[in-house]
């Protein structure tokens, strides 16, 4: 944890945030990547942190690093990099296009306080690194070496830009930080010269590939993410083809065993072999318990589907993972904008099974992912603001999401409710719901809702497994995920597996006479999130290197949202399958 200002000076900083909103979503860079000769090339500090966790990052002067002469400060700023504690600030370090320069002193020779050097000291022991940004290029480097047999730590005091170029555009942007310089606990202090120098070279690399150095496609590439998708296809197959066996050989026998019960004279049909999911079409179409959180769940989830589909498309292309926080300004715009399809979705689906209160349901849909996410993000940002991380959200950025919400969220969703009450809410039952509800016989263990559901995640988490792994590691380590591609694949590979998971669970459910199919088929395909949450757990403690509050606070908490959404999405898709089925079925048997 380091010291300094932190948090409160950016309320002033992200009041051009607000200003900025309308145009954030198509590009945060305001230059044009090309220079003239000797022009001036911006050094824009980011932040600094551990390099156990890319996600634990604080403002790069909160080291007592030399700030060199410069007159812009924070030249703009998005809605993406704010929440993603990106804070730019112009190092001061004096470049120009095409000039390489031998060691120059980025500042007068400074005189670092025992304070400083125990700042320095704590920062070196945990591995920390910075972060520049040159023409939107990344680049990285070790604030200084620990010697692991005698726990000294010396620090890196020279920085050696290597610049490639091709006329008048930067390709290629490197920094290596250079000469080491032992600090010691001297009660004066030390005397340190930061330095820096620039090389540039010409070459034939086109702009349009200069990203090309920070992906590793023999990570992302490899025989075994093809072979994932391959078995993930496969799995579709097989299950695409038990959906169909069921439909023409289990339920063409049981409308066969159904139409010849309906033929039979009432003595016959007292002796007749009664069971089945047609014993319960007085009840399967009655309303599930709490119908207007069962509306909210199913209705956000539609929206985070959809806004997930549009933002990997997005991603695909415009090739957003190039600019920076594009993905995370885009995700909460297009998210917005996705806030109709939630209200309609929830309205209709309350209204149909005779809730009243549609207000009150608009409110819930719009308000309870948002309301989630606050409550992680507080948790997660007071424990930023006590560590003074940049990771902090600024009170200016959280008013410019409460604007958001109360601007274009809201007004969709109520837009999509009134559209969902009056098109799609009234209800289209094939059968006619009893007034007293049937007693749900019993049944062997297996065939209860809680083990359906606990077995239903399997397989759509079978399919995503080994997607998850790349995901983690490009959002917790350091690699660039950039094959959105396998990403849209897989996803419309869960979605397949889901909806036909959901369909099985469903009629294995109701065959037994029970129709509280509701819920469970929310939660069959649904219970993939516990799944991904436990691989998670595993991953924190044998793939990553965190430790403390800070770090493990963000990571559980992160990713319990992202359970979460996984729980909503899929859930929702596999309630809209097995309601699809439902409806079909029943409409299809003759009824008494």
């Amino acid at each position: 944890m380091l010291a300094g200002k932190g948090w409160p000076g950016k309320v002033a900083k992200s009041v051009a945030i607000v200003a900025a909103l309308a145009v954030a979503i198509v590009h945060a860079d305001e230059h044009s990547h090309k220079y003239e000769e000797s022009e001036a090339v911006v050094v824009w500090a980011n932040s600094v942190g551990p390099l156990s966790n890319r996600q634990e990052t604080y403002e790069y002067f909160q080291l007592p690093y030399c700030k060199g002469e410069g007159q812009i400060e924070h030249r703009h700023e998005t809605l993406g990099e704010a929440l993603l504690g990106m804070e730019l600030v112009n190092s001061g370090i004096s470049i120009r296009f095409g000039k390489s320069q031998d060691s120059t002193p980025i500042c007068a020779r400074r005189l670092l306080t025992a304070q400083d050097v125990k700042t320095f000291q704590y920062a070196i022991s945990h591995d920390y690194w910075f972060q520049y940004f040159i023409d939107d290029l990344p680049a990285w480097g070790m604030v200084g070496k620990k010697d692991k047999e005698s726990n000294q730590v010396s620090l890196f005091t020279h920085q050696s830009f290597e610049f490639e170029y091709n006329g008048d555009q930067i390709i290629s942007a490197q920094v290596k930080p250079e000469n080491l310089v032992l600090l010691t606990n001297a009660p004066t202090g030390v005397s340190v010269d930061f330095t820096y120098s620039v090389h540039w070279k010409a070459t034939t690399k086109e702009f349009k590939s200069r990203f090309e150095r920070y992906l590793d496609s023999d990570f992302f590439e490899n025989k075994v993410h093809w072979f994932s998708i391959f078995n993930s296809l496969m799995m579709v197959l097989i299950l695409t083809g038990f959906v169909s066996v069921m439909w023409i050989r289990y339920l063409r026998r049981d409308f066969a065993r159904y139409d010849k019960e309906a033929g039979l004279t009432d003595f016959d049909h007292d002796l007749g072999d009664d069971y089945g999911w047609k014993q319960i079409h007085g009840d399967v179409f009655r309303p599930p318990p709490s119908p207007m959180t069962f509306a909210a769940f199913v209705g956000t989830g539609h929206q985070l589907a959809w806004t997930s589909f549009f933002v990997i498309l997005y991603t695909i292309f415009g090739q957003e993972w190039t600019e920076r926080a594009s993905i995370m300004t885009a995700t909460i715009f297009i998210y917005a904008f996705t806030s109709m399809i939630s209200g309609y979705s929830s309205a209709s689906q309350y209204s149909q099974y005779g809730g009243k209160e549609w207000v009150r349901c608009m409110f819930l849909t719009a308000g309870f992912w948002p309301a989630a996410v606050v409550i992680v993000t507080s948790l997660n940002n007071t424990i930023a603001i006590y560590y003074t991380s940049s990771r902090a959200i600024p009170f200016g950025t959280m008013m410019a999401l409460l604007v958001i919400w109360l601007f274009i969220v809201l007004p969709l969703t109520l837009v999509g409710s009134i559209l969902g009450k009056n098109w799609a809410g009234k209800a289209d039952f094939p059968c006619r719901v009893h007034s007293i509800p049937r007693q749900i016989p019993e049944k062997i263990w297996y065939a209860e809702p809680i083990f359906v559901i606990a077995l239903g995640g399997i397989l759509p988490f079978a399919s995503i497994f080994i997607e998850i792994y790349f995901l983690f590691t490009s959002f917790w380590s350091y690699k660039v995920y950039y094959v959105y591609g396998f990403g849209l694949l897989v996803f419309g590979i869960v979605m397949l597996v889901t909806a036909s998971v959901t369909v099985v669970s469903t009629y294995f459910v109701i065959n037994t006479e029970d129709y509280r199919w509701h819920w469970m088929s929310l939660a069959t395909c649904g219970s993939t999130a516990a799944y991904v949450y436990m691989y998670a757990v595993y991953y924190y403690m044998q793939k990553t290197k965190m430790y403390g509050l800070f770090q493990t606070s963000f990571y559980f908490g992160n990713t319990a949202l992202a359970c979460m959404a996984i729980f909503l999405m899929l859930g929702s898709v596999g309630h809209f399958a097995a309601n699809k089925f439902i409806m079909r079925i029943y409409r299809n048997v003759k009824l008494d």
